[in-house]
């Protein structure tokens, strides 16, 4: 979609505009919330996810159209399209993480969300390859539209495994409950508290990280289409080895150490970029792919780790809407940040200076404002509330000695 923006020569703010869509939306899940108990966990997520396929198969029209209709009126027709969709899929995702929670007991859930990301990454790779394949060198308006067709299907597909997902059943008490829903009271529970500072905070830092490292690589590299899909898709594969970095580790070491590790190594990722973007370092592709497989592990290792702990935190009583508040604020927050960086970007312009040995530019800025975000996120691990999390050192230890020990001992047993 970035890129097909672009085509359309889309600015940064649009740019952000429509990366920040989808979580944006996310914040109706909070008057969706209370029909879950009387339609149901799998009926609520199915019709929703239903009804935004049939948006994904209208967006292939807007390409096809590309000889009756000018290039503004085709962004506009995106822009509504996918406002619709992601206005439906934020509506219905308010019942997938209290259905998944249901289903998967307490001492499985690590081990749920590290395979969970490691298959989305696994198809999002394979996604990446096809569209790099499809668009070729010369992107034109047709190789979209088969694109977006493509995505369409492959929807129509994922509700027929989604059909097959247990439903589960909730006891007429939670129907029948006419009580208002107490927010503030859920907003104050003290371990929830601190765990939606932690996320408010690692959204607006990553929160368009992506998007803009793609227009940089466009605008600044001079990449093709094709050539930037086969790039980021490396970071998917960085994804699903976190499989194999963490495998049943989450479950024993906790999320916090998880989070401080994966943040560490965001800040020598964003250092990297600094330097990239100011001159400081040559571009070279081996570096990019590097850059693009570090972003990729480390984000599914805070995704993942988040989210057991948010498993972990949330207590049973309320848990329907424990998860809204969370999806809402980490969504928002996620919506707003590449939106807000986008404007930053915009207002920047063509200003250039040199400081330090850096080039600074509205790129070099953006990768500095970046940083401190992840800063300020790396902070608040400290204040996460999770009695049985192990150490830092501990996690090391394990990845470094233990898990290598391992490794020689099958060898030297073959």
């Amino acid at each position: 979609m970035i890129l097909y923006a672009q085509t359309l020569n889309a600015n940064a703010t649009i740019l952000g505009i429509i990366a920040g869509m989808m979580p944006l939306m996310v914040i109706f899940q909070i008057p969706a919330a209370q029909y879950i108990t009387s339609i149901g966990y799998k009926r609520f997520v199915l019709a929703g996810w239903g009804t935004r396929t049939l948006f994904a198969l209208g967006r292939v029209l807007v390409p096809l159209a590309t000889p009756l209709l000018d290039g503004i009126t085709r962004l506009v027709l995106i822009l509504a399209l996918l406002f619709g969709f992601n206005l439906v899929r934020g509506i219905s995702s308010c019942a997938w993480l209290p259905w998944i929670t249901h289903l998967v007991p307490e001492h499985y859930r690590g081990r749920y969300v590290s395979r969970e990301a490691a298959m989305a990454n696994l198809g999002s790779f394979l996604t990446f390859i096809v569209s790099a394949a499809c668009l070729g060198k010369t992107p034109h308006a047709w190789r979209f539209a088969i694109l977006f067709a493509f995505s369409a299907v492959m929807g129509f597909v994922s509700l027929m495994y989604l059909n097959r997902v247990p439903d589960v059943p909730i006891s007429e008490e939670f129907r029948s409950s006419g009580h208002p829903v107490p927010w503030l009271e859920i907003l104050r529970h003290p371990p929830f508290q601190q765990l939606l500072r932690f996320a408010v905070a690692w959204s607006l830092a990553y929160g368009g990280f992506t998007t803009f490292t793609v227009a940089f690589l466009k605008t600044e590299i001079g990449l093709t289409e094709s050539n930037i899909l086969i790039v980021t898709s490396i970071s998917l594969l960085g994804g699903l080895s976190s499989l194999w970095l963490l495998g049943n580790r989450l479950d024993h070491v906790g999320s916090k150490p998880i989070l401080s590790l994966s943040l560490a190594g965001w800040f020598v990722i964003l250092a990297v970029w600094i330097a990239l973007a100011g001159g400081v370092l040559s571009v070279h592709l081996p570096l990019i792919l590097a850059l693009q497989f570090f972003m990729g592990l480390f984000a599914a290792l805070v995704g993942m780790a988040t989210n057991r702990l948010a498993m972990a935190v949330i207590p049973a009583m309320g848990r329907n809407h424990f998860f809204v508040l969370y999806s809402v604020f980490a969504n928002v927050a996620l919506g707003i940040a590449p939106i807000v960086w986008g404007l930053i970007i915009d207002l920047i312009g063509n200003l250039r200076g040199s400081l330090f040995g850096v080039n600074w530019n509205h790129y070099t800025v953006f990768f500095t404002l970046v940083l401190l975000m992840f800063i300020a996120t790396f902070r608040l691990t400290r204040k996460l509330h999770e009695p049985k999390a192990a150490s830092l050192e501990a996690l090391l230890s394990q990845i470094i000695v233990e898990s290598p020990q391992r490794l020689w001992l099958r060898i030297w047993s073959m």
